[in-house]
């Protein structure tokens, strides 16, 4: 009898756990589901959205760019992926494709041309990487110093506000007018405050400033437009902007991209092993003759 009790007392408590075990792992099958179901959530949301992409497509403006030629041709041997250069003729379009989604990144503007550009368009486009500075000249095609300017000549100015405020502000270090304000200030031509040699300011797309010279007397070109032109800006231009100059901060060219792309690793690799290197920067100071100068 002793030994039918105790049995009993085995099978009570085998059945007993078997039961509590059974309770506990319903619910613990499903915490994993739950779990995993979470990861899988965050991992989806934290993706590299360009990954998968076999074509990274960077906007520029202007034909010419040896630099990001270079590059590209290093990235597809590198990664067998192709960087595509897609050329644009205004200086709004790349960002317009940037947020439409016609291209990845695009590398063309300022740092205070984009803060315009985001401020203007409600966008956020965002900067993830530093660039170059590219000095912003005054060119003719009537007079190789501007001592031979004469009272009522005609300057032309790029009509975007970023880089015509920029220029006003280059007139004013050459000596050829006063504005108020500075350097960076959104100022427009109601801003100068001397013109005593009564200079004609004429506002054009950025990219006429350069075809402009047969009508005017002196343009003010931005760098990648000028070499475009077929000018080198340091042997070229009359005047040019000191690019070392710590104001000028903010004339920092970059790449940039839209903020669901600001984090991606595809990105990083590139700038950090193909775009941020020795060869690029030999590459920027052949082709631009020492014009643009790298800041990274």
């Amino acid at each position: 009898m002793k030994n039918i009790t105790k049995l009993g007392l085995s099978l009570a408590v085998i059945f007993g756990l078997t039961a509590c075990g059974a309770n506990s792992n319903a619910p613990a099958n499903e915490t994993p589901a739950k779990e995993e179901a979470v990861v899988e959530e965050t991992k989806t949301a934290t993706n590299d959205p360009l990954a998968d992409k076999d074509v990274i497509k960077v906007g520029v403006v202007g034909e010419n760019n040896e630099a990001w030629e270079d590059v590209a041709a290093r990235y597809k041997e590198g990664t067998g992926k192709t960087l595509e250069i897609v050329r644009f003729s205004e200086y709004r379009e790349p960002n317009e494709a940037l947020l439409s989604g016609d291209i990845d990144i695009n590398a063309f503007q300022h740092k205070k041309f984009l803060e315009d550009f985001n401020a203007a368009a409600g966008s956020d486009i965002v900067a993830i990487a530093d660039t170059v500075i590219a000095p912003l000249g005054i060119y003719s095609s009537k007079i190789t110093d501007l001592a031979d300017l004469t009272d009522g000549a005609r300057i032309a100015i790029p009509d975007d506000p970023t880089n015509g405020a920029r220029s006003l502000f280059l007139l004013q270090s050459a000596g050829l007018i006063e504005v108020s304000g500075s350097e960076g200030d959104a100022i427009t031509v109601n801003e100068i405050t001397a013109n005593p040699r009564n200079f004609e300011i004429i506002e054009l797309s950025a990219a006429q400033t350069a075809r402009s010279l047969d009508d005017v007397d002196i343009a003010c070109v931005n760098s990648g437009i000028a070499v475009d032109a077929g000018f080198i800006p340091t042997e070229d231009a009359i005047f040019l902007e000191d690019g070392n100059d710590p104001n000028k901060e903010i004339y920092v060219n970059v790449i940039a991209t839209v903020p669901s792309n600001a984090d991606s690793e595809t990105l990083k690799d590139f700038i950090d092993n193909y775009y941020y290197t020795d060869q690029t920067k030999k590459v920027i100071e052949e082709s631009t003759k020492g014009s643009s100068i790298v800041v990274w």
